[in-house]
């Protein structure tokens, strides 16, 4: 299975292509979700959603709906990992009932994170319930040089089952930032080098290019021969598009599939695609 998303699942821009054009706001997530199987929760970095979110957010998705949520900053970046017990507890008590339509729990860490703070993540994993899915998402430069650092990393999350989320910018940081979209994008995205490992069994690729204007195939081909690897050998991975103002995120997706010659729902027209064709036929 092939899991393919976007950053978010609502956007007011996304109407009339992905979304239809009348699509009211409470709507998006369901519509949303006829095309895409999955998405980046990254709201849930930011603030905790309340019990009556979660259980709305399970009602508007199909059965083979994944969510795939991250850890609330708090535990990584503010805690740091240290004394995150009770903490940790009520925030999954929190996502529990939303769990059967979780396909992975992401860990995003600070560039401050570093060699020296591994036992903390080592101690963060032991606490984490065993029948979920975990990423993890490193910044710290030494994570990226093939050193003792970076392979004592990779065989923590090995040993667990946890995938590593490669996330890859070179597209976008490869025009320069002349637009408030890509000043924005390329001010708040990491600029890091791209390794391709699977670690655990769904494995996660984070894609971000400046928009479809601008060459980002060739960013990508090596992606598709990746991802067609990780399918043969039985593996489910995550792949998020982005781009500077995530317009054109679907798109993308959609381009990427077609390159990749997987059937999936993306390759169908879009809700609003199909909008606009039927008005044309009057």
């Amino acid at each position: 299975m092939l899991y393919l998303g976007c950053p978010q699942w609502s956007s007011t821009a996304w109407k009339g292509s992905l979304l239809s054009s009348h699509c009211k706001s409470a709507d998006m997530l369901n519509e949303y979700a006829h095309t895409f199987n999955s998405v980046e929760g990254n709201t849930s970095f930011y603030a905790d959603p309340s019990h009556e979110s979660l259980l709305r957010w399970c009602d508007a998705v199909p059965e083979d709906f994944k969510f795939t949520f991250k850890f609330h900053r708090r535990f990584s970046h503010e805690l740091q990992l240290t004394n995150i017990n009770n903490e940790l507890n009520a925030w999954l008590t929190l996502f529990e009932p939303i769990f059967a339509k979780t396909g992975q729990i992401m860990l995003q860490l600070p560039s401050a994170f570093g060699p020296n703070a591994l036992p903390l993540l080592t101690n963060f994993i032991t606490q984490l319930p065993k029948h979920l899915n975990y990423g993890v998402e490193v910044r710290h430069p030494a994570f990226f040089q093939k050193g003792d650092a970076e392979i004592r990393l990779n065989q923590l999350l090995i040993e667990n089952n946890i995938n590593r989320i490669s996330m890859d910018t070179r597209a976008l940081f490869a025009v320069p930032a002349e637009t408030d979209a890509l000043i924005d994008a390329q001010q708040k995205k990491p600029y890091l080098p791209v390794h391709a490992i699977a670690t655990g069994s769904n494995p996660m690729l984070r894609f971000v290019i400046a928009s479809l204007n601008h060459e980002y195939k060739s960013y990508y081909q090596p992606w598709l021969k990746k991802i067609k690897q990780w399918l043969e050998e039985g593996k489910s991975p995550y792949v998020f598009f982005h781009t500077a103002d995530n317009r054109e995120s679907p798109l993308l997706a959609r381009q990427f599939c077609q390159d990749l010659g997987y059937n999936h729902p993306v390759l169908a027209p879009f809700a609003g695609e199909r909008e606009a064709s039927q008005s044309s036929l009057f």
